[in-house]
């Protein structure tokens, strides 16, 4: 077959392992449908109710025209024409984030976004420069950050995490390297509440030391929290570092595809940061951005925000009761599988798992390595899909872990799924840990 272009011909980024590691891994998903799933992350689908989506449109409609006055021609206009670039439920998102989570921002400083990855490119966007410009983010990290930031020339750096979340000192010690580098550190990424991959959350206690050596080194911090309303236990959730942050040292970005609907895509930033301009005008980093989205997907579906405004309104812009159904099961799930792995591995055991506090993920060490090879022999010899925890570092030395996912199986499906877990461990042990076998 002849070639009409070549691929060294196009942005080095579309042949990076970043890029490639979501499609790679949907397409495993696809070849072995029958496998017992404990890779995906997204929402359980048995919630779902083709009923809500009208009933979400019609709240949203009412809201239009009791709340906000539109007449119908105005309200046509709202939910069939483009839209404001901004969005037309940021003044929602806003009393979302003041009564579920204690922020309080100006509806102004909200973008409405196509989903937090578009989140992420504007942010990323509108931060890099100049060539001298880099990202920190804690490690492992999630590898839609990490395929946004190639997409854009923006390296990343990555900063240990550990137990506790995030390893302060390493934080500082890549601020200063990279300074002393000649590079300018723009922000850290940092996922606090049950962090994509690891599970792992920031205390109370780190989060303020986290904010201060922000304003400390003079560094924004970019937090997503995707997972922040699905708590395993009862006690109060933390705050985010955004409803703790006092000088606008936060960029928050947030997604509704957890809690509402995943196949809505929407997502939001908040950026309040003020922008100073070459006149001396002052406006907010959120303008800005969304001079960006108007060049990249121009507004946010009208429908799809029309749908999940009135699933806000519908409970009192507030999501915490409305997921109350979904948080229990997610964290029934999650117990279930600490308890699962503790029965199939015992204390003699050298597989060895982390207990997060919530969210939907756990990440499991074992004493072989392990690849895109073990997980295509997982998945058509023993009928189980993991994520293998290499995609999610930016180095790929081979790593010894797996993330286990609980939000889109049952606890008999956690249980099936353990089973060809222990046989699939045992099998390696017995064959030496040949974990790089080929494909």
């Amino acid at each position: 077959m002849t070639a009409d272009l070549f691929l060294a011909d196009l942005h080095p980024a579309v042949d990076d392992p970043a890029l490639n590691s979501m499609n790679f891994l949907n397409e495993v998903a696809q070849h072995y449908p029958d496998a017992v799933s404990l890779a995906a992350g997204r929402p359980y689908e048995e919630f779902f109710d083709v009923a809500d989506l009208h009933r979400y449109l019609d709240r949203f409609c009412r809201h239009l025209a009791d709340d906000l006055g539109q007449s119908r021609e105005q309200m046509h206009r709202t939910l069939f024409q483009y839209g404001r670039t901004k969005g037309i439920v940021h003044h929602l998102v806003a009393r979302n984030l003041a009564i579920d989570e204690g922020i309080a921002v100006d509806e102004e400083a909200v973008v409405v976004t196509v989903g937090c990855q578009e989140a992420m490119f504007l942010v990323l966007r509108a931060l890099r420069s100049s060539p001298r410009d880099v990202l920190l983010a804690v490690a492992p990290t999630y590898v839609g950050l990490t395929g946004a930031a190639r997409l854009l020339d923006l390296p990343v750096r990555p900063v240990a995490s550990g137990p506790a979340g995030v390893d302060l000192a390493d934080l500082r010690a890549q601020v200063h390297r990279a300074r002393a580098e000649g590079l300018r550190p723009r922000a850290c990424y940092v996922m606090p509440d049950f962090a994509n991959p690891s599970g792992v959350s920031l205390t109370v206690a780190d989060r303020r030391r986290l904010l201060d050596l922000a304003a400390e080194e003079d560094l924004l911090l970019v937090e997503d929290n995707p997972y922040g309303l699905f708590p395993a236990g009862d006690g109060e959730r933390p705050p985010t570092l955004k409803a703790l942050d006092t000088a606008r040292r936060v960029v928050y970005l947030g997604s509704f595809a957890k809690t509402v609907l995943p196949g809505a895509r929407v997502g939001y930033v908040v950026a309040d940061q003020r922008v100073a301009a070459s006149d001396g005008t002052v406006g907010l980093l959120a303008d800005q951005l969304a001079k960006i989205k108007s060049m990249v997907t121009v507004n946010t579906s009208a429908l799809a925000q029309a749908v999940v405004g009135g699933a806000l309104l519908e409970h009192g812009c507030s999501l915490v009761e409305a997921t109350a159904r979904e948080r229990a099961g997610y964290a029934r799930n999650l117990r279930h599988l600490v308890a699962g792995l503790a029965r199939r591995f015992g204390s003699d055991s050298p597989v060895r798992w982390n207990v997060p506090a919530g969210g939907f993920f756990l990440v499991l060490t074992v004493p072989f390595v392990v690849d895109d090879a073990l997980l295509h022999r997982s998945a058509r010899e023993y009928g189980l899909l993991w994520t293998p925890m290499a995609h999610f570092y930016d180095d790929r030395v081979p790593v010894d872990t797996l993330r286990l996912s609980i939000s889109a199986v049952t606890p008999a499906q956690i249980d099936l799924g353990l089973d060809r877990l222990a046989a699939l461990v045992a099998d390696e042990l017995a064959r030496g840990g040949a974990g790089a076998s080929t494909n």
